[in-house]
């Protein structure tokens, strides 16, 4: 009978070992549980924080490009305001009817400001009187029968100048074409 009895303890031991490792696992299954949940939430505030700073970014970058549009040509502007007080002053003194000459270097003076002006914001015009026609910068407005053989393909006159800001054509030439 004892050895029945040791038998039965043997037995009643490793099932409490069993139900003991059994419980241990249940509690790191459900700790694992909780971490995965926590993890979740913890993910979950960092993608709503991270969409939250992308949107205030996108607004924000928004705002500023209205900005930058509203003001973009201000700095221009700025530089064109002492023209137009030189064209104010030469027009009052037009009214006075001086010397033609004297009103005539007035107003150039005045044409080279803009122009120096103009060009140190990085407009040129471009020369297109005898040169190949190309399309890229020209407008062919008309074809006339060339005046010499070597005119044959290239622009005889130009009725309006073409312009480049900053080697981009901003308005073609507008030319008479010889063939």
């Amino acid at each position: 009978m004892m050895a029945e009895e040791t038998k039965d303890q043997e037995e009643h031991t490793i099932n409490e070992a069993d139900r003991s490792t059994q419980d241990t696992e249940k509690e790191t299954v459900e700790a694992k549980e909780l971490t995965a949940e926590e993890k979740y939430n913890e993910l979950n505030d960092k993608y709503l924080r991270l969409y939250s700073e992308f949107d205030n970014y996108r607004k924000r970058t928004s705002r500023e490009r209205v900005e930058l549009f509203k003001t973009a040509g201000q700095d221009i502007l700025t530089d064109l305001l002492p023209i137009m007080d030189d064209f104010e002053r030469a027009m009052q003194n037009m009214d006075k009817k001086g010397d033609v000459k004297t009103i005539r270097q007035g107003v150039d003076l005045i044409f080279n400001k803009f122009r120096t002006t103009l060009e140190n914001k990085g407009l040129k015009h471009f020369k297109s009187i005898e040169k190949e026609f190309d399309p890229e910068i020209h407008e062919a407005i008309t074809k006339i029968p060339a005046p010499s053989k070597k005119l044959k393909g290239k622009v005889v006159d130009e009725v309006e100048k073409g312009y480049m800001l900053n080697e981009k054509v901003i308005r073609f030439a507008k030319v008479v074409v010889g063939e």
